[in-house]
């Protein structure tokens, strides 16, 4: 697999919230739901060849899944990996835009 094909996987989705909305506006700063193998060098090209921006930095929280019950059958959520990306000041990024 290339480097680029890799760093089009790497980003699953961004993650909304009224807290990652705050972080947004206030510190440039931006959540991402990635693979749990992603690197933070990894995460900030993906960032900056996908939305055109330039990255200042990269903070990675593996996050452990939830323990559920469905009845007598005990589950749990899968891990996953949640990215903070703080951006060069000035630049910006729209969730919005596009089709």
């Amino acid at each position: 697999m290339s480097s680029k094909e890799r760093l089009l996987k790497v980003l699953l989705g961004p993650l909304t919230s009224e807290k990652t909305a705050n972080a947004a506006d206030s510190a440039q700063q931006f959540t991402f739901k990635v693979m749990t193998d992603a690197t933070k060098p990894e995460i900030a090209a993906a960032v900056e060849m996908l939305f055109d921006v330039n990255v200042e930095k990269v903070q990675t929280i593996n996050v452990k899944g939830k323990s559920k019950r469905f009845g007598q059958i005990q589950g749990r959520r899968k891990d996953w990996k949640k990215a903070i990306v703080r951006l060069a000041e000035g630049q910006d990024i729209d969730f919005g835009a596009g089709a």
